[in-house]
Order: C-alpha cells, then structure tokens, then sequence
C-alpha cells in the first residue's frame, strides 16, 4: 500500500488529506519525506507542522484554507490526531471542533496537502469524526512488518545503500535490533558506510558493529551471577560503572530481566514459541530468544530469591549514602 501511494507521490498524484495510523513511525517519516520530495518538484511550498496536543484542529484547517502568498501549495503536518482515538470524557487535553472539521472534511482546501498522524495502535471506529476520515482521506496503516515481510525490507534497504548482505547477517542484525524500522535503517548505513568498497555486509561486519544495548549487558551480568561466575559478573558491573551507570538504575534493570526470564519461562510452559512470547511481551525478540536459548534453566523459586534480594539491595541504595555502587558490588560477591 505505502510503495503504491509512494509512486504515485513521484507522479505528481496527490490526496489533499492523507492520514497516517499506526505505530511504526519509520512509515510516518518517509512518507512525508517522499511527500516532500515530490511537491518540491513542481516548486516551492510552504511546510507547517501542528501539534494537536497542544493546538485545537481548528488552526489546522485555519491554516489549510488559507491562500498561500509565494508558492502555489502548502503541506501541512498535523500530528498526535488523538482526537480519533478513544478518550475518556473529560479527559481531552485539547477542545477540537470536530463538527467545524467534519465540514472542512467534505470540502478540503485544493491549495494545501494535509498529513493527519494518528500513531496509535486503533482509532475508535464508532465516531462519526473517524468514519469520515477514513471514507474522505486516504489510509495509511503503519504496521509493524514481521517475518519474510521484514527480510525483504532489510534487503531493499541495503540495495539503496548499493550492497547486498548475507542471510545469516541479516537474521542477526533483526535478532539483535528487532523490528523497529528507524534503528535497523540506522544500522544498515552504518554497516554499508564501514566496508566501504565492499559490496557484501557479512554476519561478522554485523557482530563487530552492532552497538551493545544496556539491556544486553544486565542480562550478561545477571546470568553470570546467576550461574556463579563472579568475576564475570563483577567485571561487567565495572564496566558499566565507567560508562556512568547508576547503580540504583542497574539494580532496576535487573530486577526488570528477572521478571521477564520468570514471564518467558511460564508463556513456555503454556506452549508459546519464542517469536508469539516477544509479541506477547512487547519485548526485542532478540531478549527472548537468548532466555530460551539459554542452557542455564533457572528454577522459579531461584530467581524469585535474587529478585528479593535485589529489593534489598535497592532499598539500601536509596536510604544510604556514601559509596553507593558498593552496594551492588557485594550484592554480586554474595553468592545464592
């Protein structure tokens, strides 16, 4: 649907209101770039950008209706459309005129092009002000893309880069990334920019370049203490002492991977695979299939004791002062 849409971008077709649903923002970013891109091809034009949680639509179509002075169209970017969502009453943080926009709706400004960004996950689709929009605009839903859907992507964004990757490289940059579109785009440049004139992107470029996430590290450190390896632990703790981690944030960060081994573990005994685990979680894939990967089968009631005893830790962290990071560090001496 987007590379649809896209290419009649580059042919000069355009809607004059576009809405843009969903929570993959990579979609939200290109889609106004290409959109951007393509009206600059016929001339100049006048960018504007709204926040709807800190403006009423009202300023929105205000502004569409407005007759631009030095350029032919006008491209006006109205973020956070919460007003298509559900809502508490009462609770609005902003009072739209929805049926001065409904109006608008049926007879947009045929000087201005209007992007509404609705980046949630569903609109509630008993509002009468949604119905319109769906029926009068043209619909964009921003998924999330997964499995062969997400190898291809990878692999057409590596050939804009001119390159080509290996596919064991590309199953550990999407293990290790995940499936946020913006970060692995991030990647890709980076891993294309580092071989320079070589035309492949292999798994080890992918091992070597990949930056470590906190997250990669607690659970390094808390499966070394939790085997017994000490000195792994400790050396991990000081590395991420240079790097200026807090301690109570560490502490934190740990108690929160026990939490999510201890949830891994009970979705598996339930029959889930690791890919419907990290969906269920709304976690990094990458996360879960290290835990169930993991040969060192923690039992419930072990980590059960180490989150206690992180609770511990943590309470001292925040009522004592002094050397704090001392306090973690005795932590991981201190065997189960």
């Amino acid at each position: 649907m987007f590379s649809n849409v896209w290419n009649k971008m580059q042919q000069g077709k355009f809607s004059p209101i576009y809405l843009l649903v969903g929570t993959e923002h990579y979609f939200f970013d290109e889609t106004i770039r290409r959109l951007k891109d393509a009206l600059l091809q016929e001339g100049e034009i006048d960018v504007l950008l709204f926040d709807l949680d800190e403006v009423p639509v009202q300023h929105v179509i205000e502004e569409a209706d407005t007759i631009p002075f030095f350029t032919d169209r006008k491209l006006i970017i109205a973020k956070n459309a919460s007003f298509l969502k559900v809502t508490e009453k009462g609770k609005e943080k902003i009072d739209h005129d929805i049926k001065a926009f409904e109006s608008w709706v049926l007879h947009p400004s045929e000087t201005a092009i209007t992007v509404f960004i609705a980046p949630y996950e569903k609109l509630d689709e008993r509002k009468k002000v949604t119905k319109l929009m769906k029926e009068k605009s043209l619909l964009l839903v921003a998924k999330q893309l997964e499995g062969n859907d997400l190898v291809v992507w990878v692999k057409s964004t590596v050939a804009q880069e001119q390159k080509t990757m290996t596919n064991d490289a590309i199953a550990r940059l999407i293990e290790t990334v995940g499936q946020d579109l913006v970060q692995l785009q991030s990647e890709i440049h980076k891993m294309a920019t580092y071989v320079g004139e070589e035309s492949e992107i292999t798994k080890d470029d992918v091992e070597l370049l990949m930056t470590r996430t906190l997250e990669q590290d607690a659970f390094q450190l808390l499966n070394a203490y939790l085997r017994g390896d000490t000195t792994t632990a400790l050396t991990v703790y000081h590395d991420l002492l240079r790097q200026k981690e807090e301690p109570i944030m560490l502490t934190a960060l740990l108690a929160s991977q026990i939490r999510l081994m201890s949830n891994v573990r009970y979705l598996q005994k339930k029959g889930y695979h690791a890919q419907a685990i990290a969906k269920q979680l709304k976690v990094n894939p990458y996360r879960v299939k290290l835990i169930v990967e993991s040969r060192q089968q923690i039992k419930e009631e072990r980590l059960l004791e180490t989150l206690h005893r992180l609770a511990g830790a943590d309470y001292k962290l925040k009522t004592s002062s002094g050397r704090r990071e001392r306090i973690l560090e005795l932590f991981l001496m201190n065997k189960l």
